[in-house]
């Protein structure tokens, strides 16, 4: 790890007060004996620690009540046993406590921060003299965003704006000390989600430092060569994950270029260019003879969807040059001609090398790996990399290709139809994706969602699902920069 102190002071100086609320759910009155159970519903999903108000009925308590919690973010995980979860992501993840109260009544504060909307406390065993009421509990919600900064979504559709208020609740949640990918999981900063949400807070609560401290977090914090990690740890003290994606720090370009569109803020782009730079600079040993960039059987080598089947080539490919088009503009801004004319040379030769070693006339369409899977992901990345139109979009449709199945790619489909010009077809995307979300009751938007199987996990079950992430928080960024009235 290498590490920048003046970037990560500055990061520090930008840390953002947490606006807090409290938020209450009623109890019941019904006494629970051994084995009963009762949920709570807050109405809402929430972030924060939570107060359980608890008294008993009978004799005096003589012996301590042994109590399970479940919070659940979807009413569905309630049922879900995590003794029955033996996936890959760890269990420890699940939203699941069991506590002893020995003095009744009294409140029952729990320390740990939960992302939930309900909560379900079921009595594992109690002493036969008394019962236990569950009077109440409250939950103390946290957020860096200040909903007296979010700008009003303006349109005559219902629907949209429904669909605006659920993306916005979703990058409410997010929006922490940084912006975390999933306040349930994994409570930290990705340079992919950051993106995203970027863009969505742009069009929305407006909090530009927390942007900027995002970009000063990366940067300060970085694998050995200056290489941008996937992630990064907050707790006990910034540290970069030893995970590393070719397109995760590849983005940090664009998501820097974002910033400065949006702000102005020059100085921040110049100080941080050559961490961005550097980021293009590490790329290169990706890259074969040909100009193509190497493909890898190795998981997490670069992320493009969750679809685990996905060869991730001429994804990658696509990415580099999108992430390149980026560069020359900063480099542009900045007056760097040297580095500008290496982008446009590079750039032609790598856009040359994808349409001559990735594209497959006879289909029309870019196939990616040695088995050249058609995918959607490598003809989105193509037509948002610039290297072809919009055409391949309509022969994937017809094809047998792999599909999305997170909103993190969805988005991009989304872009890549715009970028063509083809609006009206990117609200119908939206409206059918985001919106059948909203339609199986979301209140926030999901880690992934594959229409077709609305319950898939790529981790071995659904009880570790992020169920409010931030990369599925386009809608405020779409609705309101191209359908607002």
């Amino acid at each position: 790890m290498e590490r920048n102190e003046t970037f990560l002071q500055k990061a520090e100086e930008l840390k953002p007060t947490l606006h807090t609320r409290r938020v209450s759910a009623l109890g019941s009155k019904t006494p629970l004996k051994k084995g009963g159970s009762l949920t709570l519903d807050f109405g809402e999903h929430l972030v924060g620690t939570v107060t359980i108000r608890l008294a008993f009925v009978g004799s005096h308590p003589d012996a301590p009540a042994w109590l399970r919690l479940k919070f659940a973010e979807r009413e569905q995980e309630l049922s879900e046993n995590v003794e029955d979860y033996h996936g890959w992501i760890s269990a420890s993840w699940v939203q699941q406590e069991q506590i002893h109260v020995d003095v009744l009544p009294c409140e029952v504060r729990l320390e740990r921060r939960y992302a939930f909307r309900y909560v379900q406390l079921e009595v594992l065993d109690i002493s036969g003299k008394y019962d236990l009421v569950v009077k109440g509990a409250d939950c103390e919600a946290v957020s860096s965003a200040d909903e007296a900064a979010l700008l009003p979504y303006e349109t005559e559709d219902a629907f949209l704006r429904q669909i605006d208020a659920v993306a916005c609740k979703t990058l409410h949640e997010c929006m922490q000390l940084v912006f975390e990918d999933g306040p349930k999981r994994d409570r930290r900063l990705w340079m992919g989600d950051l993106r995203l949400q970027a863009l969505a807070n742009y069009q929305s609560y407006r909090n530009h430092d927390l942007v900027k401290r995002c970009l000063y977090l990366f940067a300060g914090s970085t694998l050995p060569g200056g290489r941008v990690g996937a992630g990064l740890f907050l707790e006990p003290e910034i540290e970069v994950d030893d995970t590393a994606m070719f397109d995760y720090s590849l983005l940090y370009v664009p998501t820097l270029l974002d910033y400065y569109e949006t702000t102005g803020d020059r100085e921040t782009l110049t100080e941080l260019w050559p961490t961005a730079w550097r980021q293009i600079e590490l790329a290169q040993d990706h890259f074969d003879g040909r100009g193509l960039v190497r493909d890898s059987d190795v998981r997490g080598w670069c992320f493009v969807d969750w679809n685990l089947a996905l060869n991730k080539q001429a994804g990658a490919q696509g990415i580099y040059l999108y992430c390149l088009r980026a560069a020359e503009k900063i480099a542009e801004i900045l007056d760097d001609a040297e580095k500008s004319a290496w982008i446009k040379a590079d750039y032609e030769k790598k856009k040359r090398a994808a349409l001559d070693g990735l594209y497959d006339a006879a289909q029309g369409l870019f196939v990616s790996g040695a088995e050249k899977q058609v995918s959607w992901a490598s003809q989105i990345w193509m037509v948002l990399g610039g290297v072809c139109g919009g055409d391949v979009l309509h022969r994937v449709e017809k094809a047998e290709a792999v599909t999305m199945v997170t909103p993190y790619l969805y988005h991009h489909y989304v872009q890549a139809l715009l970028d063509v010009g083809e609006k009206e077809k990117a609200l119908q995307v939206l409206t059918e994706y985001w919106g059948g979300m909203v339609k199986e009751g979301a209140d926030t938007f999901w880690e992934l969602y594959d229409p077709a199987d609305p319950n898939a996990s790529p981790y071995g079950g659904t009880i570790v699902n992020s169920y409010c992430h931030a990369w599925s928080c386009a809608p405020a960024y779409f609705l309101r920069k191209y359908f607002s009235k």
